[in-house]
């Protein structure tokens, strides 16, 4: 396996204004992400299984967002990737597409919110379920203690932060297994609900159920589009693959339709089984795998609550090993690319230039690695204390903040590939989109709109309403959510003007000034 490190042509110097810093980290990267790699990293970017039960629990409505969504929004950014990702495949992706788009001020504030969102997000949300899928199915729905709270998700946040440490060619692992837990976990809950439909029959959802409404649009886009974005994050290790204008099209156009299935199918599997009034955000997907595997042995009380035994009991002890896998897995790919993103806008002038080193053994971002699993474990502590305990309530209110955050990192990407084919009009597209401005239009077009309704919950229809509320906050309690949220934005885009002010030596130092009569 190759483990050369990337090469620029003058002229990828001269036009990519890569600066002297960049030629002297990237040495440090190592060639060791393929094919077969680069799709079972973006599988586990798409198929986040930590929201299948806050989606389904809004109903069956639910689910035919989702599919319009997939049309959408979720093809055209397929589209609109693969051109970005095979016509500018360097290091750090995203970050270089906005860089050379709109300049490194609105790509650095667009960078610190793609990175901060993955950290907050693997803390605040995919450790906690992890968490509540232990007490579930190895506990019998009791509580951890504090202790073995804290334990076992410190454990979860720092094994994924040591997985990004370890080079590529080390760490490439989990997403791959993730990838494979996906597929078998998925399938043999599918099945099972098939199994389970047949002998106990569905919980009575009906076609007029499926139809679509405005107030359904506006609470479910932001969710929805979370589940729906991740297709550039292998090139934020772009300079680490082996052939991405060949490989990019190719894992992309494969893991649109594994993505768009293994999300949908599950959570039409929910909607089936549980009724909407019984699935939580944080338990829905592990309630409703506990109910469906008691075909293979245990019951279902009058009241809902589901006890395995038997070959039940072992099926649910695999399938919570399986899930808890695929939660890691999503943690730690976009750990892995996010943070790769912040290390070039260290070494390119947008950032500390402290972050952006690249360690000579590992070929990772080690001191950005480290950095996330400190904030990480910073916004699990701090939120389950704030909290009191309430992981429900802790689990939403992170979410909320990480989907939005994460939606807003995009508002300088998607312009992108019309801003270039303007700008760049010559360079070199081994794949061209389709109506490339349309394309931008569209998706920049819903990625305000859902930042809009998550910011103001309901905004037009019934602005922090019963109906688009997030549970445990009373309607009198609006501005304070609002605040919550915007005020962690602020603090992101001021922090995104503080490293752009503080690495102007960086960015002054330009390879291409010393290529003079080159």
């Amino acid at each position: 396996m190759s483990t050369e490190s990337p090469e620029f042509s003058t002229a990828d110097i001269r036009e990519l204004g890569i600066t002297t810093d960049a030629l002297e980290e990237t040495k440090h990267l190592q060639r060791n992400f393929g094919r077969k790699e680069i799709l079972f990293f973006t599988i586990c970017t798409l198929v986040g299984v930590d929201t299948i039960g806050l989606l389904a629990g809004l109903g069956a409505e639910a689910f035919t967002w989702n599919v319009i969504i997939a049309v959408t929004f979720f093809i055209p950014s397929a589209l609109l990737f693969a051109e970005l990702g095979t016509a500018f495949p360097q290091e750090g992706g995203p970050y270089i597409w906005a860089r050379l788009a709109f300049g490194r001020l609105a790509a650095t504030i667009n960078n610190v919110l793609y990175w901060v969102t993955n950290p907050v997000w693997f803390g605040g949300t995919l450790s906690v379920v992890a968490a509540a899928t232990v007490s579930v199915f190895f506990l019998n729905g009791a509580e951890l203690s504090t202790f073995w709270f804290y334990a076992f998700t410190l454990i979860f946040i720092w094994v994924g932060t040591f997985a990004a440490i370890l080079s590529f060619k080390v760490g490439k692992w989990i997403p791959i297994l993730g990838a494979y837990a996906r597929f078998i976990l998925l399938t043999f809950f599918t099945l099972s609900t098939i199994i389970f439909a047949i002998q106990n029959g569905v919980h009575g959802v009906g076609f007029g159920d499926f139809s679509v409404t405005k107030a359904g649009l506006v609470g479910l886009a932001g969710l929805i589009m979370f589940g729906y974005v991740g297709f550039e994050l292998p090139n934020t290790a772009g300079d680490e693959m082996k052939n991405p204008k060949k490989d990019v099209p190719f894992s992309i156009g494969r893991s649109a339709i594994v993505a768009i299935l293994m999300y949908s199918i599950p959570v039409l599997c929910v909607i089936v089984i549980l009724p909407a009034d019984q699935v939580s955000g944080l338990g829905g997907f592990i309630d409703a795998m506990k109910s469906v595997f008691t075909v293979y042995g245990g019951e279902i009380a009058a009241d809902g609550t589901s006890t395995l035994s038997g070959l039940g009991a072992l099926f649910g002890i695999a399938s919570a090993v399986l899930f808890i896998l695929c939660l890691l897995s999503s943690g730690v790919a976009w750990i892995m690319g996010s943070d790769r993103a912040l290390a070039v806008s260290g070494y390119d002038g947008a950032a500390p230039r402290w972050l952006g080193k690249i360690s000579e053994k590992h070929g990772t971002p080690v001191r950005v690695n480290v950095l996330s699993g400190i904030l990480s474990s910073a916004v699990l502590i701090a939120a389950h204390q704030i909290s009191e305990g309430d992981s429900a309530k802790y689990f939403l209110v992170i979410l909320s903040i990480a989907v939005s955050t994460t939606l807003i990192s995009y508002i300088a990407v998607f312009p992108a590939l019309w801003r270039l084919r303007v700008t760049h009009p010559d360079h070199p597209r081994p794949y061209r989109a389709p109506w490339a401005p349309f394309l931008s239009i569209l998706l920049t077009g819903w990625i305000i709109f859902a930042t809009i309704e998550l910011l103001f919950p309901g905004l037009g229809v019934g602005w922090f309403g019963d109906d688009f509320r997030p549970d445990g906050w009373e309607e009198a309690e609006k501005w304070k959510y609002t605040l919550t949220e915007l005020i962690p934005l602020v603090a992101f885009v001021l922090l995104g003007v503080i490293f752009y002010a503080v690495s102007g030596k960086t960015r002054r130092n330009l390879a291409a000034s010393n290529l003079v009569g080159k």
